[in-house]
Protein backbone atom coordinates (compact mmCIF):
# COMPACT_ATOMS: atom_id res chain seq x y z
CA UNK A 1 0.00 0.00 0.00
CA UNK A 2 2.89 1.95 0.57
CA UNK A 3 3.86 2.49 -3.13
CA UNK A 4 0.35 3.63 -4.35
CA UNK A 5 1.47 7.26 -4.03
CA UNK A 6 1.02 10.28 -6.44
CA UNK A 7 4.14 9.26 -8.41
CA UNK A 8 2.41 5.92 -9.06
CA UNK A 9 -1.02 7.40 -9.66
CA UNK A 10 0.94 10.15 -12.71
CA UNK A 11 3.55 7.07 -13.81
CA UNK A 12 -0.03 4.93 -13.90
CA UNK A 13 -1.67 7.38 -16.74
CA UNK A 14 -2.67 6.59 -20.30
CA UNK A 15 -0.97 8.45 -22.66
CA UNK A 16 -4.32 10.28 -23.49
CA UNK A 17 -6.00 12.12 -22.70
CA UNK A 18 -3.28 14.09 -21.16
CA UNK A 19 -3.67 14.28 -16.82
CA UNK A 20 -2.92 16.46 -14.88
CA UNK A 21 -3.25 16.12 -10.95
CA UNK A 22 -4.58 19.23 -9.06
CA UNK A 23 -5.10 17.12 -5.52
CA UNK A 24 -3.62 13.55 -4.52
CA UNK A 25 -4.71 13.63 -0.99
CA UNK A 26 -3.29 9.85 -0.78
CA UNK A 27 -5.07 6.36 -0.54
CA UNK A 28 -7.40 6.15 2.37
CA UNK A 29 -10.71 6.64 3.34
CA UNK A 30 -11.81 10.62 3.49
CA UNK A 31 -8.59 11.16 0.48
CA UNK A 32 -9.27 13.12 -2.29
CA UNK A 33 -8.52 13.02 -5.75
CA UNK A 34 -8.62 15.74 -8.48
CA UNK A 35 -7.62 15.60 -12.17
CA UNK A 36 -7.94 17.43 -14.78
CA UNK A 37 -8.31 15.52 -18.23
CA UNK A 38 -6.59 17.49 -21.53
CA UNK A 39 -8.30 16.07 -24.85
CA UNK A 40 -6.77 18.58 -26.54
CA UNK A 41 -10.41 20.36 -27.53
CA UNK A 42 -11.36 20.59 -23.62
CA UNK A 43 -10.08 20.40 -20.13
CA UNK A 44 -12.71 17.92 -18.27
CA UNK A 45 -12.49 17.27 -14.63
CA UNK A 46 -12.96 14.53 -12.13
CA UNK A 47 -12.62 14.35 -8.66
CA UNK A 48 -12.73 10.54 -6.65
CA UNK A 49 -13.19 10.48 -3.29
CA UNK A 50 -11.57 7.31 -1.12
CA UNK A 51 -14.90 5.87 0.37
CA UNK A 52 -13.56 2.93 2.30
CA UNK A 53 -9.99 1.17 2.77
CA UNK A 54 -8.58 -1.82 5.05
CA UNK A 55 -6.92 -4.85 4.98
CA UNK A 56 -9.19 -8.08 5.09
CA UNK A 57 -8.94 -10.97 7.30
CA UNK A 58 -6.89 -12.68 4.38
CA UNK A 59 -4.56 -10.12 4.20
CA UNK A 60 -6.24 -8.59 0.79
CA UNK A 61 -5.17 -4.66 1.35
CA UNK A 62 -8.00 -2.38 -0.45
CA UNK A 63 -9.11 0.94 -1.17
CA UNK A 64 -12.09 2.51 -3.59
CA UNK A 65 -12.33 5.83 -4.95
CA UNK A 66 -15.81 6.82 -5.82
CA UNK A 67 -16.30 9.64 -8.79
CA UNK A 68 -17.46 12.61 -7.10
CA UNK A 69 -17.41 14.60 -10.44
CA UNK A 70 -16.93 12.86 -13.39
CA UNK A 71 -16.20 14.27 -17.25
CA UNK A 72 -19.08 12.81 -19.44
CA UNK A 73 -20.18 10.60 -20.44
CA UNK A 74 -19.41 9.18 -17.45
CA UNK A 75 -22.15 9.41 -14.38
CA UNK A 76 -21.13 6.73 -12.14
CA UNK A 77 -17.91 5.38 -10.93
CA UNK A 78 -16.66 3.08 -8.73
CA UNK A 79 -13.12 1.34 -8.39
CA UNK A 80 -11.91 -1.12 -5.86
CA UNK A 81 -8.28 -1.59 -5.85
CA UNK A 82 -6.98 -4.66 -4.24
CA UNK A 83 -3.25 -6.11 -3.05
CA UNK A 84 -4.13 -9.51 -3.05
CA UNK A 85 -1.46 -12.04 -1.35
CA UNK A 86 0.18 -14.08 -3.99
CA UNK A 87 0.06 -17.66 -3.61
CA UNK A 88 4.08 -18.14 -3.87
CA UNK A 89 4.50 -14.34 -2.50
CA UNK A 90 4.43 -11.40 -3.32
CA UNK A 91 1.02 -10.06 -4.38
CA UNK A 92 -1.46 -9.36 -7.48
CA UNK A 93 -2.80 -6.35 -7.84
CA UNK A 94 -6.54 -6.04 -9.37
CA UNK A 95 -8.70 -3.05 -10.40
CA UNK A 96 -12.52 -3.87 -9.96
CA UNK A 97 -13.82 -1.36 -11.30
CA UNK A 98 -18.20 -0.24 -11.78
CA UNK A 99 -18.84 2.47 -14.26
CA UNK A 100 -21.85 3.86 -15.87
CA UNK A 101 -23.14 6.63 -18.40
CA UNK A 102 -26.98 7.34 -18.97
CA UNK A 103 -27.05 4.53 -21.72
CA UNK A 104 -26.20 0.51 -21.34
CA UNK A 105 -25.14 0.38 -25.25
CA UNK A 106 -22.57 3.88 -24.25
CA UNK A 107 -21.45 1.17 -21.21
CA UNK A 108 -20.58 -1.70 -23.83
CA UNK A 109 -19.17 0.71 -25.98
CA UNK A 110 -17.08 2.05 -23.71
CA UNK A 111 -15.85 -1.08 -22.24
CA UNK A 112 -12.94 -1.84 -24.45
CA UNK A 113 -11.44 1.79 -23.86
CA UNK A 114 -11.74 0.57 -20.24
CA UNK A 115 -10.37 -2.85 -20.73
CA UNK A 116 -7.62 -1.00 -22.34
CA UNK A 117 -6.96 1.62 -19.70
CA UNK A 118 -6.06 -0.61 -16.80
CA UNK A 119 -4.15 -3.24 -18.93
CA UNK A 120 -2.19 -0.60 -19.91
CA UNK A 121 -1.35 -0.31 -16.01
CA UNK A 122 -0.03 -3.81 -15.83
CA UNK A 123 3.62 -4.12 -16.81
CA UNK A 124 4.09 -0.44 -15.05
CA UNK A 125 2.70 -1.97 -11.38
CA UNK A 126 5.44 -4.90 -12.15
CA UNK A 127 8.24 -2.43 -13.07
CA UNK A 128 6.96 0.01 -9.97
CA UNK A 129 7.06 -3.02 -7.12
CA UNK A 130 9.75 -5.26 -8.53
Amino acid sequence: MAGFTRALFVALAPPFPKLRVLRFDGCRQGDQVEIELNTGLKRLSWTSLITDDGVRPDGTHFFIDEGQVLPPPLRYWRHQHRIEPGERGGSIIVDDLEYRTAFRWLDALLFPAMWAQFAWRQPIYRRWFN
